[in-house]
């Protein structure tokens, strides 16, 4: 009897015995019985301590834009698993997902395969199938152990190096940054969305031969009048100079850089239109990405950030403070227990009026609200606990008064959850 897609992810939680294995031989030999390593068209992979999902989202959609049909593997979901594998800006079908699953199943024999590993085959399954023109591929956790590594790319992003994960990919930026490096080939086009990289990553680069494309380097943009979000811009790349183009549809002024990285890409993959104007323009409006500093007017302002890490945390306090509030701030946050909450919490404060702690109890790594308080530094502002989100939505809701405005962060599972609460999804 042929299994739902609930019961298939069901049960990939135990068919191995680690939730995280940081490897490639399995599931390269289960990718290679599929035929899944003989690619059939460009590839390209993102890494990155932030900015690798609104990257990856924001040039499939100008590979959309140019005429491509596009495979985009990103994770985790929101919502629904099926987020994480995306056709031409669609989310693909539970048919789809079991088809890729019965497939992987009936390779796999005994070989053991993680969660996220079926998830990364059943995208490139699914791709393949599909007969998709490009393939872009977000990495999981780190780079060169993670899943999305088998495929050897045309171009590597690593969008940015932060500390997270540190259990997983080391304590220092080096480290970490050699792992995210971990996704180049010899010889490969490299895109670096910041130039504040690790020398372990010039290293990497530099012994692979690697042609390097780094934000502020070889390519930069100009935002038109006083440089802040929503304005139109200027790019100058490795193909082309775009002029006034219109901002990026996702928000804040990170998101430039994004798409400038973005942009690269597209040109590096040497596509007809990759130099369009208007291809271009339509590709910027089209991008879609709930959760990255996704706003949502009323009397009371919400605002929602997947930021789980004090990177992260610092561009959300960044894109706050360039958007003020009349009122007050409350939060909405919930975290997972391999976060650095303390850090989070101070870099944010100075912009909280009152916490609002959610417990997290769909995820084994989630805290509850008391856990949570009591990694937190002394704050400024008012505490209070809830059980849930959907419980601290609700008090948010209940205190907060027009001009004051609500920001919902600290984790894929507690703006998920929101998104629910608030009818948006």
């Amino acid at each position: 009897m042929s299994r739902t897609l609930e019961q298939w992810l069901a049960y990939q939680q135990g068919t191995h015995n680690l939730s995280i294995d940081l490897s490639l031989e399995r599931v390269r030999e289960v990718a290679a019985r599929l035929g899944l390593l003989d690619r059939r068209c460009p590839a390209v992979i993102v890494a990155g301590t932030n900015g690798k999902g609104s990257t990856a989202t924001t040039l499939a959609a100008l590979l959309q834009a140019c005429g491509q049909s596009v495979g985009l593997f990103t994770s985790p979901h929101l919502v629904r698993y099926n987020e994480r594998v995306q056709i031409d800006g669609a989310q693909v079908s539970d048919a789809a997902l079991v088809a890729a699953f019965e497939r992987i199943e009936a390779a796999r024999a005994a070989v053991t395969l993680t969660f996220f590993e079926y998830n990364a085959l059943a995208a490139l399954d699914v791709f393949r199938q599909a007969a998709v023109g490009v393939m872009v591929l977000e990495v999981g956790l780190g780079g060169r152990l993670d899943a999305a590594n088998i495929i050897d790319a045309d171009v590597a992003v690593v969008c940015s190096i932060g500390l997270d994960h540190r259990e997983w990919l080391g304590e220092t930026l080096e480290q970490i940054g050699a792992e995210k490096a971990g996704i180049f080939r010899r010889s490969q086009n490299v895109v670096l969305g910041s130039e504040a990289m690790p020398d372990s990553v010039w290293r990497a680069a530099r012994e692979l031969d690697c042609r390097v494309w780094t934000a502020r380097r070889e390519f930069g943009w100009r935002v038109h009048g006083d440089g802040a979000a929503g304005q139109n811009w200027d790019y100058r790349g490795a193909g082309c100079t775009l002029e006034g183009l219109p901002p990026p549809a996702l928000a804040g002024a990170v998101q430039y850089r994004n798409a400038a990285s973005a942009l690269t890409v597209l040109q590096l993959l040497a596509l007809p239109a990759a130099c369009d104007r208007s291809a271009v323009a339509r590709g910027l409006r089209g991008t879609v990405l709930p959760g990255r500093f996704q706003i949502v007017a009323g009397e009371v302002e919400w605002i929602l950030d997947v930021a789980h890490n004090e990177p992260a945390a610092s561009v959300l306090a960044g894109a706050l403070a360039a958007r003020p509030c009349e009122g007050r701030s409350y939060a909405v946050v919930g975290m997972l227990a391999d976060k650095d909450v303390a850090a989070i919490g101070r870099v944010l404060d100075p912009l909280i009026d009152h916490w609002l702690l959610a417990g997290i109890d769909d995820e084994p790594r989630g805290l509850d609200a008391g856990a949570l308080q009591a990694r937190l530094p002394p704050l400024r502002g008012a505490i209070e606990r809830s059980t849930t989100v959907a419980a601290a939505c609700a008090r948010a809701r209940g205190v907060a008064r027009p001009r004051d405005r609500v920001i919902v962060f600290g984790s894929f599972h507690v703006v998920g959850p929101a998104l629910v609460w608030l009818g948006l999804y």
